[in-house]
């Protein structure tokens, strides 16, 4: 009886430890995200969908219940967690993550999830569209930007990311088992929706007040919600077996660095580093996989804020030279010129490629150079103003 009295009182704990009920300035900040009209763009001449995060979460979820798929709970996740709880951390989250806590015993139970959102979206068009000529098909090619299904012994999910040309898709996750939830503790935070859906449901007249709304919990995946919530408040970095993440967190390492987080510990982070790189290198081997990962990151996370491109694409170029040990010389030399030609193309779409009289050239001596009184590297200073571009004769 000891002994089960302990481990009840463990995980009790634990729980605690992991969860807190929001506040009621949270809970109002919650209310507006989940109120707010987000537009869902079409291709081509499609009509832009006018949705409601509050109404698309409980369409979906009333007609996966209908269709005898079981939803525990609904989160909200991500950066817009983040947001919720910590209003001013000096960046706006991006893309609205949804998380439906499904049981999928059957890979077939990811076709009906696809199935009722694409439904779902019809009952978006505007007034006049001829629904009955548009099929799920259509609707997939033309509102989803991103379709995910993962159907392995210890990962089970699915992702429908819905298309916002300002960078906040609307991102619907249906998981029944995931290893692993979160980068860094600054984004391990899930508010559960459940009570303020059911609040929508039960009291549309009665608008919410401090002194009139339902209880929120929300929970860090991270484990520690209090230290979490302190991390986000203070733009401090932590994390847990980066090698675990795919990827392995240096892209999003580098995001929170760029807006001036910093590592709870710098001797301990030079360590992850070197893990972050492997992992992302494993992950990633192909110079043009990289390519694409990196130029999706770019487009998905700096929409609207053009000028820390080049800053960021420095710190990962800085990051990856200095903890890289997984890759032959020429591996290594390949991803750096990647991101070298990638920040010098970000700087000549926004017109800040600085003239030449200010740029210090080098230049590396042939390999038969053998003489010690050689420096590695030569160093030339243009002193003469040369133009940037040449006239076409």
């Amino acid at each position: 009886m000891a002994n089960k009295a302990e481990s009840t009182m463990s995980t009790t704990t634990s729980e605690s430890v992991s969860h807190s009920v929001l506040s009621w300035d949270q809970v109002g900040r919650l209310n507006e995200v989940l109120t707010a009209v987000v537009p869902v763009h079409g291709r081509g001449n499609f009509p832009t969908l006018e949705v409601r995060l509050k109404d698309i979460v409980q369409m979906v979820r009333t007609r996966l219940e209908l269709r005898g798929i079981k939803v525990k709970d609904v989160r909200l996740n991500g950066s817009t967690a983040s947001h919720v709880l910590v209003q001013d951390i000096g960046w706006s989250y991006k893309d609205l993550d949804i998380i439906f806590r499904v049981d999928l015993p059957l890979e077939s139970g990811f076709q009906l999830v696809k199935d009722v959102v694409l439904g779902t979206l019809l009952d978006f068009l505007p007034e006049g569209v001829n629904k009955e000529k548009i099929t799920p098909m259509t609707l997939k090619e033309v509102y989803v930007q991103k379709l995910v299904k993962v159907y392995t012994e210890q990962d089970r999910w699915s992702l429908i990311s819905l298309s916002n040309n300002n960078g906040r898709n609307v991102e619907l996750k249906f998981v029944d088992s995931i290893r692993r939830q979160f980068e860094f503790s600054v984004d391990s935070f899930q508010i559960v929706l459940d009570s303020l859906l059911s609040f929508y449901d039960f009291s549309p007249e009665n608008p919410m007040s401090s002194h009139f709304h339902p209880t929120v919990v929300g929970e860090s995946v991270y484990g520690d919600f209090g230290a979490s919530l302190d991390h986000l408040m203070n733009k401090l970095i932590a994390t847990k077996r980066p090698e675990e993440i795919r990827g392995g967190g240096l892209l999003k390492y580098c995001n929170l660095l760029v807006r001036d987080f910093r590592p709870t510990s710098e001797e301990e982070f030079k360590g992850l580093e070197r893990y972050m790189c492997s992992r992302f290198f494993i992950d990633f081997p192909d110079i043009g996989e990289q390519q694409r990962k990196l130029e999706a990151y770019l487009q998905s996370h700096f929409v609207g804020e053009e000028k820390s491109k080049y800053d960021y694409l420095m710190i990962l170029r800085r990051v990856v030279n200095e903890s890289t040990v997984c890759l032959m010389g020429h591996e290594r030399r390949q991803t750096l010129n990647l991101i070298s030609l990638t920040a010098f193309r970000v700087l000549a779409e926004q017109n800040a490629i600085p003239d030449a009289s200010s740029v210090t050239c080098y230049y590396q001596p042939a390999p038969y150079v053998r003489d010690h009184n050689f420096s590695n590297y030569y160093v030339a200073s243009c002193n003469q103003n040369i133009p940037t571009w040449l006239p076409c004769n």
